[in-house]
């Protein structure tokens, strides 16, 4: 496949905009306060389905063929990614399956089933989930639409960058740095892509969970290098076992680096949302939060983007995060 360009983000945003919602630039003085910088939240929890996922599955089921939505839609994926294809799905008439792993957070698997998806379950330690997908849409003859190693998922998530960039123009700002949550790297290698031809003087950040930080390792070896596997699976939606084959191409040469954050600081993010951004985010989705407020991405003196990704969070462990 052909690597997507600045270009398709931009035709990717314009081609969505009647499907999702153009999310808020939000603000706060304490958050400025805290990091000494202008801090600008992108909070993705907003957006219908919950996530940024919604805004690759819209435009890669968009530029389906006619002929190729009879046979439906196949997707592996531990909730947001799920719940974005099914939506998508189900606005353009098609059946959709999504396998998802067993222990994925019930509020995904049930948001899943609400759009009208079949669910097939697997072992995330024991199953390859690719070959399984792939399996699974030969079988029905179906069209595979991976949750980040696709350039029309990598540039619809794009979309999310170029309404910062633009939403902070308005305001009068330039944004200096962009800290995005990363998994497999389809929305960052988007934002990287919208950045470059949108504000190329921003530097874009990998935020990655402890004991998964794929995408670290891979810009440090300069080759894709995969996780172990036995990290902490609080951050379910960033479980990636390493980036995909497309998305680290567009993003070896354009990221200015990657940090790595522990649970706590997770914690600490999700309860920062709740009680002074009014948001609920999901572990997986407040990485970035958390790296600017630990002081691993500096903000003082300059002004940094925050990806809020997504909020489909359990609640038991939303309780976990405010109690800690």
């Amino acid at each position: 496949m052909a690597l997507p360009t600045h270009a398709d983000v931009r035709a990717a945003a314009a081609r969505i905009a009647p499907h999702i919602i153009h999310t808020p630039m939000l603000r706060h003085a304490l958050l400025d306060a805290l990091t000494g910088g202008t801090i600008l939240v992108k909070p993705e929890p907003l957006q219908r389905t919950g996530s940024f996922k919604l805004r690759g599955a819209t435009n890669a089921a968009l530029l389906m063929p006619e002929t190729a939505r009879e046979g439906g839609v196949v997707t592996h994926s531990s909730g947001n990614h799920g719940q974005a294809t099914a939506c998508a799905a189900a606005m353009l008439g098609m059946r959709a399956l999504v396998a998802m792993p067993q222990d994925a957070p019930s509020i995904k698997v049930e948001s899943t089933r609400r759009w009208g998806a079949e669910i097939t379950f697997f072992d995330r330690r024991t199953t390859d989930r690719e070959a399984l997908a792939e399996r699974l849409a030969a079988e029905r003859g179906a069209t595979l639409l991976p949750p980040f190693d696709h350039p029309d998922i990598i540039a619809g998530q794009g979309s999310l960058a170029l309404e910062l960039f633009a939403d902070a123009a308005a305001a009068g700002l330039t944004l200096d740095a962009l800290a995005v949550c990363t998994g497999g790297g389809g929305l960052i290698a988007g934002c990287a892509l919208a950045a470059e031809g949108a504000s190329p003087a921003t530097r874009i950040w990998a935020v990655e969970p402890e004991g998964w930080d794929d995408t670290r390792l891979s810009l440090e070896a300069g080759e894709r290098i995969a996780n172990d596997g036995a990290g902490e699976t609080l951050c379910d939606a960033l479980l990636s076992m390493r980036p995909g084959a497309l998305t680290f191409a567009v993003n070896q040469p354009r990221l200015a680096g990657a940090v790595v954050v522990t649970p706590a600081e997770v914690f600490a993010a999700m309860r920062f949302a709740f009680e002074h951004l009014k948001i609920v985010a999901e572990p997986g989705g407040a990485v970035a939060l958390a790296a600017v407020l630990a002081g691993k991405i500096e903000a003082r003196g300059r002004t940094v983007g925050v990806v809020v990704s997504g909020g489909n969070v359990d609640p038991a462990v939303f309780a976990r995060a405010l109690a800690a």
